[in-house]
């Protein structure tokens, strides 16, 4: 690999990793009229469970998604 290409490489894996944290843990924007995203931990995993459990006559939808 020529000398010249590899700060080139580091500069633009250090961009993408970068944009990766922000990506993950940066603030998340939601449509106007659209309740705000929450993360579930373990103080807020008892009202998300009362909600579902709430609604035991309508459809229900729960998607767990994890980047890992």
């Amino acid at each position: 690999m020529k000398r010249k290409t590899l700060p080139l490489l580091a500069a633009a894996l250090a961009l993408l990793g970068l944009l990766l944290v922000y990506q993950f843990y940066g603030g998340s924007d939601v449509p106007a009229g659209q309740a705000p995203l929450v993360r579930l931990d373990d103080s807020n995993l008892s009202a998300l469970r009362d909600g579902f459990n709430q609604s035991a006559n309508a459809v229900r939808l729960l998607i767990l998604l994890s980047p890992t």
